[in-house]
């Protein structure tokens, strides 16, 4: 029989990229929305990096990340479109990132916004704040 079984390290971690603001009370949703994926899916490392104003940023983040021994990362813009943030300043971010880190697997996904279910929700609590007819 073996020894003792190797301690399993996360290898895969799912990154919410957010824009950051100087009210720390700006960051809750995000958090939330943190801990609701961590709760669906308990072996993902599930993440928070703003761009500014707040930490971790994403350099710093995946910086850790590659110290802890993840070589997967998945990022995912939570803006509501593809604005400058994320058709600019996000990729020159990735491609310092895979540069700095060649070992590291980083996929970048499209702004939450732009996805038909979630304009399907959004829509719906829209609709949903109007007065009873």
């Amino acid at each position: 029989m073996s020894q003792s079984a190797p301690q399993s390290i996360q290898r895969q971690a799912l990154i919410l990229f957010a824009h950051g603001a100087r009210d720390p009370n700006w960051a809750a949703p995000f958090v939330s929305l943190q801990q609701l994926i961590q709760q669906q899916r308990p072996q993902l490392l599930v993440r928070l990096a703003f761009l500014e104003l707040m930490q971790p940023d994403l350099p710093q983040l995946l910086q850790q990340l590659v110290a802890d021994g993840v070589n997967e990362v998945s990022v995912v813009p939570v803006f509501l479109g593809q604005g400058g943030h994320v058709r600019r300043d996000l990729p020159a971010l990735i491609t310092q990132a895979r540069q700095q880190y060649p070992q590291l697997a980083i996929t970048v996904a499209q702004a939450v916004g732009e996805q038909p279910d979630v304009q399907n929700a959004i829509a719906e609590y829209c609709i949903s704040t109007l007065p009873p007819r």
